[in-house]
């Protein structure tokens, strides 16, 4: 059974985008390292800038079975309530991505759609958030 570390829209901008949010480190090097951080797990890393696709890969997830999801929607996270519904389907454990602390950030980045149905939140650590969170899933599923 398979992890699924999905990524929302611009987070193929990593390493480029607002660095002084964001980093310096590209999504090549942030999926190296949850590969790395799932060990022998199998790993579907994907991102995507269109909604349905982060949508249709989460119920790819759910009819495959999956171990459990980390997921950085990005901007959807404020806006998606079709996110929120997929999340909502999946039986498994879901961790909820941010690089940055958006609680630190401009109000509208406060009010997330997909916290409350998360099982965890990372928020905060930058791109090493991912290895985090990968682990932290990993020890979940194997619990």
């Amino acid at each position: 059974m398979t992890i699924y570390v999905l990524n929302g829209p611009n987070l193929n901008r990593l390493g480029k985008r607002e660095p002084e949010i964001y980093g310096h480190t590209t999504l090549a090097e942030v999926e190296a390292w949850s590969r790395d951080a799932a060990g022998a797990e199998p790993v579907e890393f994907r991102q995507t800038n269109a909604e349905h696709q982060l949508i249709d890969w989460i119920h790819e997830a759910i009819d495959a079975g999956a171990k459990g999801i980390v997921i950085n929607p990005a901007g959807l996270t404020f806006t998606s309530v079709s996110v929120m519904d997929a999340l909502k389907m999946f039986p498994g454990p879901v961790i909820e991505l941010h690089i940055s602390n958006i609680h630190r950030r401009e109000a509208i980045y406060h009010r997330s759609l997909v916290s409350p149905v998360a099982t965890a939140v990372v928020a905060g650590l930058g791109p090493a958030g991912y290895r985090h969170a990968v682990r932290a899933l990993c020890e979940m599923v194997a619990a």
